[in-house]
């Protein structure tokens, strides 16, 4: 599983608004209705509903919120780094700024797995972390995650 198998260069934002954990999980779901054609709504039902059991909030600023939807026929990836950074519950109690955006459909099993696994051991590298912080708009950041992907795979 690839990071460019998850997220298009559409499905990267810089600089994303948002006040609170709500307000930014409002903001990604509405990004990804209009890519996947299932309403903000039920998608920001199955995030919040997964927030529930526990917060995707991993810690060094990083969320990685998810869910499994049925209408879904692949996975789709959206990554968010916020203006300022905001409280997220994260584990370490630190405050969120880049955010990844997970949605799997119902049947995705070990999928869903390996690409969270993927996605987090992208974001828990500092290194990386830093780079998509000092990164020049969307496109940078794209190329920072699908290259980290690249290298991710050739250690």
């Amino acid at each position: 599983m690839e990071i460019q198998q998850l997220l298009s260069p559409d499905a990267v934002y810089s600089g994303l608004k948002a006040s609170s954990k709500r307000q930014a999980l409002q903001e990604l779901a509405e990004r990804a209705s209009a890519m996947t054609g299932i309403s903000a709504r039920e998608i920001l039902e199955t995030i919040l509903g997964r927030e529930r059991l526990g917060t995707t909030g991993v810690g060094q600023g990083v969320a990685i919120p998810h869910g499994r939807l049925e209408k879904l026929t692949r996975l789709y990836g959206l990554f968010a780094r916020l203006d300022e950074a905001i409280d997220f519950e994260s584990i370490d109690e630190q405050p969120v700024d880049l955010i990844f955006l997970l949605l799997a459909p119902e049947s995705a099993g070990a999928d869903h797995l390996k690409a969270l696994a993927k996605v987090s051991r992208l974001l828990r590298d500092r290194g990386t972390c830093e780079k998509l912080r000092g990164a020049d708009g969307s496109g940078a950041l794209y190329a920072l995650l699908t290259q980290g992907s690249a290298q991710t795979n050739a250690a």
